[in-house]
C-alpha cells in the first residue's frame, strides 16, 4: 500500500484545545506575530462553560483581572457576557475581596468564537491530535486522527477534561467529555512515551432544572451589584444587572435521600477511584464529611438570556437519576422542578507538573507546553492565567526572547505556577487567596499597576490597553498627591472629632484622616471632594494609604525572598554529588530540579537545613572559581 504525507498546514504553533487555557495561549501566539493552528474535537466547545456559568469568585477574580492586565481576553470577554457582577468578601480586607461575574454561557462561547475567528494570523481547525511529532528532541508537528499533519515548531497542549475522559452517572459509565462532547482518546498513550508522567483526575457537575419549574418564591433572591467595577481595565462600565441568582439550602430529608443511597453512589461503592476536588466537593462528599450541618447552601444559577436552564450550584452529583430526582426535589423551591439535564462525574488523565518547567514548557521536549486542567488545576480562570503564560513563553522562545515568569510577589499566577511546578498536586487544584503569602500587594485593584509593563514588554499589550493604562496611573498618582494635601486643623477637628479622635495640633493631611480608620467615602462627603475621579482609581489610592504600613513590612520579607531567588543553581546539578543533603532532599531535588534556592526551598521535603547545605555548596564553588 502506498504511504503518503497529509501536511494540512505549517505553522510556527498549534495549540491543542479550545477551551480557556487554549483561547488564551492561541490569542497570545497570534498577537504577537506568529502563524497558529488552534487543533479543537468541536468548534461548538470554544470557551464552553461546561460546569458553572460563571467568571471569577474568590482569588479567581484576581486572576482575571491579572490575565486582563497583561493582554488576555477573559475579562473583557466575561465584562460583555456578564448577566449580573458581584463583589465578594465586601466586610474583609481589600486584599481578599473578588470580583465574580455570573455569565451567560451560550453569549460567553459566541463572543471567544468570534474573537478568534477575526484575530490576524489564527486558524482554527475542527479535528483530534492523536501524536506530537518529535525531532532531535524538539517538537516538529501534530499528527490528527486523521492522518493530517500540522508542522509547527511549538505546541500548547490545552486538553481540559477531555483526554481518556469518562461520564459517570450511577452505575452507567461512557466514553464521553463533558456534556455529550466527544473524549480525546489517541494522546494519552502518546504523551506516556514522550515522559509524561499521566495520572488521572475527577471532578463533576450538577442537575441543569427548567427554570419555569422552580418556585422561586420559596428562594432568597440575590441580584447583582450597583456600584462596581468591571473585571477588563478596557471596559468602559460594568455590565448591567440582567437577571437575579437565588438562594435556597438541603435540609434533613434532602441528607437522609443521600444517606440511604450511598451505595449506589460511584463514589463510595467503588466505581470512582479518581482523586476528585477538595475544594469543590459533590452534595454526596459534603453530606458525608459534614455530618453535623444541618443544610447546605444551594444557589440557583441562571444559566443564559437564551435558555431556561438553571445551573444548581453546590448540588454536584453522580448520583443514579431517580435518586437525583428525589434529592432535588426534597429542596424548597425544587419540589416541582424539571430536570433537563443531569449531573454527573467525569475523569480524565491529566500530567504531574513536576515534569514542566516555570515557563510550562515540558523538561523533556524542548516547544511543547501544558496549560490548564491537563496541568491538573480546576477552574476556568486558573485555566486561562496557564494558557496565556504558555502561549506567550511558546511565543517568546520562537521569537529568541528570554522567557517570562512572574514571582509569588508579583501576581497569583506566580503563585499558581510556582505551587504546580514546586510541589506538584494531588488532587485538582484550585486557586485560593490563601495560598499567596503576599496578597497584600496582589489585590485586584493594582492588577495593571503589577503587570501592564511587563506584558508591554512581551509584545501583548497593545497600545489601546497601554493608553488605558498610562491614563489610570496617571489620575492614580494625582489622587495620591491630591490626598496628601493638608488640611487646617479648624477644618479637620470637627470632622474627626465625629470619630472620636482629639483635634490635630497642627494641619493634617487627607491620607492622615484616611490612616485613623475614617473611610474616603466619608472624607469626601464632608469636605465636598474627590468627586472627579472614578470608583476604581478612589478605591485604589483609599487601600494604598491605608495599608502602607503593612505594605512597608511586606517589602522586607519579600527582598529577603529574592536574594534566595538570585542565588540560582545549575540546571545540570547532580544533587546526589552534594554531602550533607538528606535522601528525601536529594530525590525531590534531582525531580523537581529547581532553578534557584528560593524554589528549591518551597519543595515540599526540602527542610530550611537542605537549603542551608546548597548555600554553603554554592559559596564554595564561587570560592573555587
Amino acid at each position: 500500500m502506498e504511504k503518503y504525507e497529509f501536511i494540512e498546514y505549517t505553522a510556527d504553533a498549534v495549540v491543542v484545545g479550545a477551551g480557556h487555557a487554549g483561547c488564551e495561549a492561541a490569542l497570545a501566539l497570534a498577537r504577537t506575530g506568529l502563524d497558529t493552528v488552534m487543533l479543537t474535537l468541536n468548534l461548538d466547545s470554544i470557551g464552553f462553560m461546561p460546569c458553572n456559568p460563571s467568571i471569577g469568585g474568590t482569588a479567581k477574580g484576581h486572576l482575571v483581572r491579572e490575565i486582563d492586565a497583561l493582554g488576555g481576553e477573559m475579562g473583557l470577554n466575561a465584562d460583555k457576557t456578564a448577566l449580573q457582577l458581584r463583589m465578594l468578601n465586601v466586610g474583609k480586607g481589600a486584599a481578599v475581596q473578588s470580583l465574580r461575574a455570573q455569565s451567560d454561557k451560550n453569549a460567553y462561547h459566541r463572543e471567544m468564537k468570534r474573537t478568534l475567528e477575526h484575530t490576524d494570523r489564527l486558524r482554527i481547525l475542527q479535528g483530534e491530535a492523536a501524536e506530537i511529532l518529535v525531532e532531535d528532541g524538539k517538537c516538529a508537528g501534530v499528527k490528527t486522527a486523521y492522518g493530517g499533519i500540522i508542522r509547527c515548531r511549538a505546541v500548547v497542549l490545552c486538553t481540559g477534561v477531555y483526554l481518556n475522559s469518562e461520564t459517570i452517572t450511577g452505575s452507567v459509565v461512557q466514553k464521553s467529555g463533558p456534556n455529550g462532547f466527544s473524549a480525546a482518546t489517541a494522546l494519552t498513550d502518546n504523551l506516556i512515551k514522550l515522559g509524561f508522567h499521566v495520572r488521572r483526575f475527577k471532578t463533576g457537575t450538577p442537575a441543569r432544572l427548567d427554570g419555569r419549574t422552580i418556585d422561586y418564591e420559596k428562594c432568597e433572591r440575590q441580584d447583582g451589584d450597583e456600584d462596581i467595577y468591571p473585571f477588563s481595565f478596557l471596559s468602559p462600565a460594568p455590565p448591567e444587572n440582567k437577571r437575579p441568582c437565588y438562594l435556597t439550602y438541603t435540609n434533613a430529608h434532602t441528607h437522609e435521600i443521600i444517606l440511604s443511597h450511598l451505595d449506589r453512589s460511584p463514589l463510595y461503592n467503588g466505581t470512582i477511584q479518581s482523586t476528585g476536588p477538595r475544594y469543590c466537593p459533590s452534595i454526596e462528599t459534603k453530606v458525608v464529611r459534614f455530618k453535623d450541618k444541618e443544610r447546605h447552601q444551594i444557589f440557583l444559577e441562571p444559566e443564559g438570556e437564551d435558555t431556561l436552564e438553571i445551573y444548581v450550584q453546590g448540588m454536584s452529583t453522580s448520583m443514579p437519576h431517580d435518586v437525583q430526582r428525589k434529592m432535588y426535589a426534597s429542596v424548597a423551591g425544587l419540589e416541582r422542578a424539571d430536570i433537563v439535564r443531569y449531573g454527573y462525574a467525569i475523569e480524565y488523565d491529566c500530567i504531574d507538573t513536576l515534569d514542566v518547567l516555570p515557563t510550562l514548557e515540558f523538561k523533556k521536549v524542548r516547544g511543547i507546553y501544558t496549560a490548564g486542567q491537563i496541568n491538573g488545576t480546576s477552574g476556568y480562570e486558573e485555566a486561562a492565567a496557564q494558557g496565556l503564560m504558555a502561549g506567550l513563553n511558546a511565543s517568546l522562545k520562537l521569537r529568541g526572547l528570554p522567557p517570562f515568569t512572574l514571582r509569588r510577589d508579583e501576581a497569583y499566577i506566580g503563585v499558581l505556577i510556582d505551587d504546580l511546578v514546586t510541589k506538584g498536586t494531588d488532587e485538582p487544584y484550585r486557586m485560593m487567596t490563601s495560598r499567596a503569602e503576599h496578597r497584600i500587594f496582589l489585590r485586584q485593584d493594582n492588577a495593571d499597576f503589577r503587570l501592564t509593563e511587563k506584558g508591554r514588554a512581551c509584545g501583548l499589550v497593545t497600545d489601546e490597553r497601554y493608553a488605558a493604562y498610562q491614563m489610570r496611573r496617571a489620575l492614580y498618582e494625582k489622587l495620591t498627591e491630591a490626598l496628601n494635601t493638608r488640611v487646617p486643623p479648624k477644618e479637620a477637628a470637627p470632622f474627626v472629632a465625629k470619630y472620636g479622635y482629639a483635634p490635630p495640633q497642627g494641619s493634617i493631611s487627607y491620607a492622615d484622616m484616611l490612616k485613623r480608620n475614617i473611610s474616603l467615602k466619608e472624607l469626601r462627603a464632608h469636605f465636598h471632594a474627590f468627586g472627579e475621579y472614578p470608583r476604581d482609581i478612589l478605591e485604589a489610592a483609599e487601600i494604598g494609604i491605608k495599608y502602607e504600613g503593612y505594605l512597608k513590612q511586606g517589602l522586607e520579607q519579600i527582598e529577603r525572598a529574592k536574594k534566595l531567588e538570585n542565588k540560582l543553581l545549575p540546571a545540570d546539578l547532580d544533587y546526589d554529588e552534594i554531602k550533607g543533603l538528606r535522601l528525601e532532599a536529594r530525590e525531590k531535588l534531582n525531580r523537581v530540579r529547581p532553578l534557584n534556592l528560593g524554589q528549591a526551598g518551597r519543595i515540599s521535603g526540602v527542610n530550611p537545613a537542605d537549603v542551608s547545605v546548597l548555600m554553603v555548596w554554592l559559596a564554595s564553588r564561587k570560592k573555587e572559581k
